[in-house]
């Protein structure tokens, strides 16, 4: 920011306020995300969320093989929870494996070696 003189003192008062509104603006427009990613879902709308169906889901939930709560009689699950856990299951590609079969094979004959 440039310097500026006393008469200008007004004008620069109004632009940072103006900044301010706009970044009050963008965080208010932020909020609602965030709290939609960390809303809970009924059984239906994890199904409907996960592209499964609802018994498929319930066979998860019974192998305890999903995140989920269940306060009571009512099972809930948390929208961030399921896409950490369809993230967690990701299966790795060939090249991943073969790169680190690769990587374990150059430990173990340093160890090998050093030994």
């Amino acid at each position: 920011m440039e310097p500026f003189s006393f008469d200008k003192l007004p004008e620069v008062v109004r632009q940072l306020f103006e900044k301010i509104e706009r970044m009050e603006e963008m965080l208010h427009e932020l909020q609602p995300k965030e709290q939609q990613e960390n809303q809970l879902l009924s059984i239906t709308e994890a199904a409907e969320f996960l592209k499964v169906s609802v018994p498929a889901l319930y066979t998860k939930v019974s192998r305890q093989e999903i995140p989920v709560s269940k306060p009571g009689k009512r099972l809930y699950f948390n929208k961030t929870e399921l896409k950490k856990w369809i993230l967690a299951s990701r299966r790795k590609t060939i090249i991943e494996l073969r790169t680190e079969a690769a990587e374990r094979i150059k430990i173990r004959d340093k160890h090998k070696n050093f030994i």
